[in-house]
């Protein structure tokens, strides 16, 4: 990306360290267009995350990708763990974590499957996500991969959730804003179980809900608020370049420059930052499904300006410290890619 102001393409503050607790590894999905949808694979990480920033560690994040083309439907989500471990291979801190995907509505028959993500992981597996983003407005109707509304209430899904902290396991939670209490319920249900928000709720902001931009923005915030009462619940702090937020800087031609994406994203960056603290919130690039607004080196650099005047400790959490410790990741500030 060379449009927007000198500068704006080079990172700053590059000695500061980052670990990208999410990002995925894809074939490419087309309606996110040339950028976002384009295949992700670890040559193109790779390139991203030599782009500039320190980037130290990553955590691979499911998306349906790379399953086995046969055996049990179970356990065939397997197969992208597999590949998240091979795609790492002699680089060290790429893909430190991994998240996969369960149906945990097979209840306690989920184990079998947890286990086997777990020994294909070979020390790195961390979590499960079962996306859950389910909205009632006429405009999700087709949406690909849609769940069942009240996934997270449901009696099978919650026996499947109950396995997952006596292996040690996390989870990532991708739901929309409406959900945040539903969320919010299921921590206070499972206590020991670290909930980990993924793009800080889903806050939709098309459809009936872009309609009302304050009312929108008002429910996300009492959702968020009601959720980071409990002290099991992190959010990650990303996920703005995606389409749902309704942003007119999805897509654009040229791309948002960082000045754009400082004014759009500061007031989310803020409330999660005011809510949740900073030992309890992470930012992420969600590369490459954000590469549809903006490049790798233009997030993070809106990211460390709207963090500017933040403490030290505030900032290593948010870049490192939050998501190093939410994922179990050993600690190390060397690059993935040497500059």
């Amino acid at each position: 990306m060379t449009e927007g102001p000198a500068g704006d393409d080079v990172a700053i503050e590059p000695d500061l360290p980052i670990v990208d607790p999410h990002h995925h590894l894809w074939d490419g999905i087309p309606a996110l267009g040339p950028r976002g949808g384009r295949r992700y694979h670890t040559p193109e990480l790779l390139a991203d995350l030599g782009s500039g920033h320190r980037i130290v560690q990553t955590v691979a994040i499911e998306c349906g990708a790379h399953y086995f083309d046969d055996g049990p439907e179970s356990l065939r989500p397997v197969g992208e763990t597999l590949f998240f471990l091979g795609s790492a291979k002699g680089t060290a801190g790429l893909c430190a974590g991994i998240v996969g995907h369960a149906d945990l509505r097979l209840g306690d028959a989920v184990a079998p499957v947890l286990e086997a993500h777990v020994d294909a992981g070979k020390g790195r597996f961390r979590g499960i996500r079962q996306s859950a983003n389910w909205d009632g407005d006429p405009l999700f109707d087709n949406w690909p991969r849609r769940p069942p509304p009240g996934l997270l209430a449901d009696p099978g899904f919650r026996a499947g959730f109950a396995r997952l902290a006596p292996l040690g396991l996390s989870f990532d939670a991708w739901i929309f804003h409406p959900q945040i209490g539903e969320l919010a319920d299921l921590a206070a249900a499972f206590p020991d179980t670290a909930i980990i928000l993924d793009h800080v709720g889903g806050l939709l902001g098309i459809g009936n809900h872009g309609a009302r931009p304050a009312e929108t923005f008002a429910l996300w915030r009492d959702g968020l608020a009601r959720l980071a009462e409990r002290p099991n619940a992190l959010v990650k702090i990303g996920g703005l370049g995606m389409p749902f937020a309704g942003s007119p800087l999805h897509m654009r031609e040229p791309p948002a420059t960082v000045d754009e994406l400082v004014a759009a994203w500061r007031p989310v960056v803020e409330t999660c930052v005011e809510l949740f603290g900073a030992d309890r919130c992470m930012f992420e690039s969600n590369f490459p499904v954000d590469s549809a607004t903006c490049g790798y080196v233009r997030l993070w650099n809106a990211f460390k300006r709207i963090s500017a005047g933040w403490s030290a400790d505030e900032r290593a959490a948010l870049f490192a410290g939050t998501a190093r410790r939410a994922y179990r990741l050993p600690d190390t500030d060397e690059a993935i890619v040497r500059r």
